[in-house]
């Protein structure tokens, strides 16, 4: 619960690099940048469009790590909605930022598969890592001078607006399989959640049950799995969590609270 240093940040104080972290790019800090005399600008995760100052900052251009194979998922949240959405694939996309939101012209990209049990967290490690390979040989494109992006294709566009808290709330009238996507995209944040008699409680890894079929939220067996009923098939609720509490498997958290089958989740 400690505001703590980025890991680029705290490479860059090793190095004796200044770190400028102005909450909104303002011109005094386009200037800075200009009198740095970069020859190119890198962003990563970064929230917020960047104004046309700072994208001629760089004589080579301004570049963007992207999470996603443009021109799907364009926005700030291309891996959740990637998982929200069941896709069997998504990758890396370099691309040359322009005024639009992930809009401008790609240098390259590259496939990643999306496996059966990724979440959010082991998909942003996956991209992340393929991220900063693609990165460094886009760098070299553009210092060799070999470097030819390629205008997005008008079709295909989609948008990964942020996720919001208030999606995380579990609908049992939804698929098994939606809601199994949906644990996964919400993991580490802010993580899916369900309530049970009055209390909240967040679910962190579940699994489509291989049969079940009941009230929407019901409880149908509480034993060595927890499985749930939904719109369309049942869920099996594999690991957990009270608030305060500890993340526990499901056996874990029915041993200290018993639910006998026919109660239901709201």
């Amino acid at each position: 619960m400690r505001a703590t240093s980025s890991a680029v940040k705290e490479l860059a104080a090793a190095r004796g690099l200044t770190v400028l972290q102005p909450e909104r790019l303002r011109s005094e800090d386009a200037e800075r940048l200009r009198a740095a005399a970069p020859d190119a600008l890198v962003a990563a995760a970064y929230g917020l469009l960047l104004p046309q100052e700072v994208l001629d900052v760089a004589s080579r251009g301004a570049w963007n790590i992207h999470a996603s194979l443009l021109p799907r998922w364009r926005g700030a949240a291309p891996i959740q909605r990637a998982l929200l959405a069941g896709d069997r694939e998504t990758g890396i996309s370099i691309m040359k930022m322009d005024a639009g939101l992930d809009t401008g012209p790609v240098l390259m990209q590259r496939r990643v598969p999306i496996a059966e049990r990724d979440d959010a967290a082991s998909l942003h490690d996956k991209l992340a890592s393929l991220g900063a390979e693609m990165i460094v040989a886009a760098l070299a494109e553009l210092e060799a001078g070999r470097a030819q992006p390629t205008p997005q294709p008008a079709d295909g566009v989609t948008y990964a607006r942020k996720i919001e808290k208030r999606e995380a709330m579990l609908d049992w009238t939804r698929t098994a399989a939606e809601l199994e996507r949906a644990v996964r995209a919400f993991n580490p944040y802010p993580g899916a959640s369900t309530r049970l008699q009055g209390e909240s409680l967040k679910l962190w890894r579940a699994r489509v049950a291989a049969a079940g079929g009941g009230v929407p939220g019901e409880i149908l067996q509480a034993g060595r799995e927890l499985v749930v009923a939904c719109g369309q098939g049942a869920l099996s609720i594999l690991e957990l969590q009270r608030p305060g509490g500890k993340r526990l498997e499901a056996t874990q958290f029915l041993s200290g609270r018993p639910l006998p089958p026919g109660t239901r989740f709201e």
